[in-house]
């Protein structure tokens, strides 16, 4: 069995509405609670960071597994959505929506489609990151699939 740990070191150098900062590998940022909760919109936030895992678990993996089935694409895009909800002052992260954008070949089959979809739908329950967030955070997937 492999064990892989990842550092962060974070400091939060005052209250509530203060900036922060965060250095882990290649990422080093300003963090703050964001403008829509009230807060600074300095660097980036946990609910950026989250979504950010999220989607970059997402991609690559779906990436990596259309690479294994030796599916060629011209390009693959994405655009993801985090929902936060606050009821009663109670901040819930509520879904992530993600709309991969699969570009195949001219000449890609109806086959080579369905394994698009197939390995899409597939990337999204074999993530890390989606699997942490099972039973917690919905994951929708809507995904987009043309030939260029």
């Amino acid at each position: 069995m492999a064990e892989h740990q990842f550092l962060l070191k974070a400091h939060w150098p005052g209250l509530r509405n203060d900036v922060g900062n965060i250095e882990t590998g290649q990422l080093k940022t300003k963090v703050s609670i964001p403008p829509e909760m009230d807060g600074p919109g300095i660097g980036t936030n946990p609910d950026e960071m989250l979504l950010g895992a999220a989607a970059t678990c997402y991609i690559i993996t779906l990436a990596a597994m259309m690479e294994r089935s030796k599916l060629e694409k011209v390009d693959l895009t994405m655009e993801s959505v985090g929902i936060v909800d606050v009821t009663k002052g109670i901040i819930t992260y509520k879904k992530i929506i993600h709309r991969p954008v699969i570009v195949l070949k001219t000449d890609a089959t109806d086959a080579d489609s369905e394994l698009a979809l197939k390995l899409a739908k597939k990337a999204e329950t074999s993530c890390m990151i989606s699997r942490a967030l099972k039973g917690n955070v919905e994951i929708e997937l809507n995904v987009s699939i043309s030939k260029e």
